[in-house]
């Protein structure tokens, strides 16, 4: 043991001496090291940096590369933030050496860290020059005409995409949040804007009495002889016979009003729908990829459902999706789970009841790299542009400390194309992209809905609810949003009128202020923090026997917390509450009247605002921030003079 101690700290101090030789540039001081003590290679600098990304950020191309070509040093190592060593290169400003690494080693400058940050970037921001204009050589374009994923943030998942004419239009699912399934518009296919949903009757939505993560699953919108139409899987809870069902609305309108669902009462989910060319309508659902014939007016199952393809992976098939191209039936399907691993197969058939060979290109999609940013990837859907280019839109997931997805499941894009075979491959099969030329469209602007001052007539698209809020829930007046408080605590599945817009974010600032209403003992009212009714916190005033308590309510599966009291405010105060956030941290702050912001607490990790953040129930929705008021059996209004939401995160 002595002697191992000794050795250990005999390299260490070698470690040291080559470190100190790159940071000179002594050469042939490395060459001696390297040859009497090639384990050294395996260290790391006081900033646990590998050996030979110190030597890539020191720019030094000789160094740099004989330790590439003389060592057993691997070229797919990635740091602690998941910089890889051409991220290193590009921080030297070295364009011989960023050369080196993309030509020789095969690095891609648009690959992404866990902040999304790729080595084009850092060329950008540091303003190198040659660096950037061999980037854009490399990547076709400069880094303005590139977009990035997750090209829709937050709670997007399950996407479904339908072009009609130059415009695009995108569903997702919803869950047990009002209005249901949200429509959104591009003409880019980058960014996007909400312009209506699927169901926005409350008394057509049948949430009532559904857990979270039950309700709206993965919709799919189509287009037929001048009508939109979208079906969805209406999930129950476990506590009955049937389980799921299916739904389709349609509008001649794509932002809709769409017309009351009907059922059609057969298991699965993931449902698609799909016209053949002699105008036979069908539906496609999960259990692999089974098909069932719908009438012409798509109301009413006609026939049996039926397998056609089970999958390549042949583990949780589900998501299909039909497209007729070149004479034949092209089926996509979602596999391997709604986890990590998750992906996207392909498989064809000359005939639509045929039988359907794999692609032997499979998976199409697929994150194969542990370390990267965006995991998750899978349940796509091709769009052809009017340009004749091909893209996939497929959900993904992030998570925050390599552990928790509080963001949800979201939406990105990569293009498909078409090997001479005539197989459709995404992004060269290459897993997700970070950074990926735009498609050749016209520029959409961007959808803005940070802060809502509540000077509409009513709430923007931004804000949903966890179940149809009461029909006297709201009201706007005078500039401000009277939420009505609910019934039942946010706990129980009855809560109703807690008003919310999606985190897109790991890092944000949220804030909203209102003035102190007269509460009852038990009552509360402030900023919320909201994944489903396990797992919340509220940040406000807590009426207790000794007054309006200003504290944080946590509550986690079935236990609530709640933290000291940090201050007594009166009834008639002007309130602003504050969080600041980054990753699974929360700060809260507060001011009374035109006071500055005290911070009163930091909670270190809320990690129960995530998918994994607790056991119960189904977890695959995503985080909320919102507004929300706790009256019991007693009316009460409070009216909030705005919310704020602003990200935070650079890329």
């Amino acid at each position: 043991m002595y002697k191992y101690f000794t050795y250990k700290l005999k390299v260490k101090g070698i470690i040291m001496e080559l470190i100190r030789a790159i940071r000179e540039e002594n050469l042939e001081s490395i060459k001696d090291i390297i040859a009497l003590t090639p384990e050294a290679m395996d260290g790391v600098d006081e900033n646990d940096l590998p050996i030979i990304f110190v030597a890539a950020k020191n720019g030094n191309i000789d160094i740099v590369k004989y330790m590439v070509e003389y060592s057993k040093v691997s070229m797919n190592m990635v740091d602690s933030k998941g910089r890889n060593i051409l991220h290193f290169a590009a921080l030297s400003g070295n364009v011989e050496l960023v050369k080196y690494f993309v030509e020789r080693i095969g690095m891609s400058p648009v690959e992404g860290d866990k902040n999304l940050e790729t080595p084009y970037d850092i060329a950008v921001d540091k303003g190198y020059e040659d660096i950037k204009n061999y980037f854009a050589d490399v990547c076709g374009t400069s880094i303005e005409n590139m977009y990035r994923n997750p090209i829709r943030t937050g709670m997007y998942p399950d996407p479904s995409i339908v072009r009609v004419g130059d415009d695009y239009y995108m569903v997702n699912s919803s869950f047990v949040f009002f209005p249901c399934v949200p429509i959104s518009h591009s003409k880019d296919l980058v960014h996007w804007k909400t312009i209506g949903h699927a169901i926005t009757n409350p008394d057509w939505a049948y949430l009532d009495e559904l857990e979270g993560g039950r309700g709206y699953w993965a919709p799919d919108i189509s287009y037929h002889n001048g009508r939109f139409y979208i079906t969805i899987t209406y999930r129950l809870n476990d506590d009955g016979k049937v389980k799921r069902k299916q739904i389709i609305t349609s509008s001649d309108k794509p932002e809709g009003p769409y017309n009351k669902p009907v059922f059609i009462d057969e298991d699965g989910i993931d449902p698609s729908l799909f016209v053949d060319d002699d105008g036979r309508r069908y539906m496609l659902l999960n259990r692999g990829a089974r098909i069932l014939e719908l009438n012409e007016e798509a109301t009413k199952q006609i026939s049996e459902a039926k397998m056609l393809y089970y999958g390549d992976n042949k583990r949780n098939p589900e998501g299909p999706h039909l497209l007729k191209k070149d004479g034949y039936y092209y089926l996509f399907l979602a596999e391997g789970g709604t986890g990590m691993g998750h992906r996207i197969s392909v498989a064809r058939s000359k005939e639509l009841f045929g039988i359907y060979e794999t692609c032997p290109y499979n998976p199409i999609m697929r994150q194969f790299n542990e370390e990267g940013a965006i995991q998750r990837c899978g349940h796509g859907k091709p769009v052809q542009t009017q340009n004749g280019e091909w893209y996939m839109v497929y959900l993904c997931g992030r998570l925050a400390e390599d552990k928790y997805t509080i963001l949800g499941r979201e939406t990105a894009l990569d293009p498909i194309t078409w090997t001479p075979d005539g197989w459709p491959i995404v992004n060269s099969l290459k897993g997700p992209s970070t950074l990926q030329k735009k498609p050749n469209l016209p520029n959409y602007p961007a959808e803005e809905l940070g802060k809502d001052d509540f000077d509409s007539e009513g709430l923007n698209s931004m804000w949903v609810f966890p179940r149809p809020p009461q029909k006297d829930a709201y009201y706007i007046s005078d500039s401000k949003l009277y939420i009505k408080g609910s019934p039942a605590p946010f706990e129980e599945v009855s809560a109703r009128n807690i008003v919310l817009r999606r985190q897109t974010a790991f890092d944000f600032n949220a804030e909203t202020k209102f003035t102190v209403p007269e509460l009852k003992v038990g009552q509360y009212v402030g900023l919320t923090c909201y994944y489903d009714e396990n797992t919340w916190l509220v940040w406000g005033v807590f009426k207790g026997d000794k007054g309006c308590l200003l504290q944080i309510r946590e509550h986690v599966g079935i236990d609530t917390y709640d933290s000291e009291i940090f201050a007594e405010v009166n009834t008639g105060d002007e309130l602003t509450l504050l969080v600041d956030t980054k990753g699974l941290k929360r700060a809260f702050s507060y001011a009374v009247g035109e006071e500055e912001a005290k911070e009163v607490i930091n909670l270190e990790n809320v990690y129960y605002i995530s998918d994994e953040g607790c056991k119960i129930g189904k977890r695959f929705t995503g985080a909320m921030v919102g507004m929300g008021v706790y009256s019991g059996k007693d009316e009460l209004y409070v009216g909030f003079e705005y919310f704020d939401y602003k990200p935070k995160n650079k890329y």
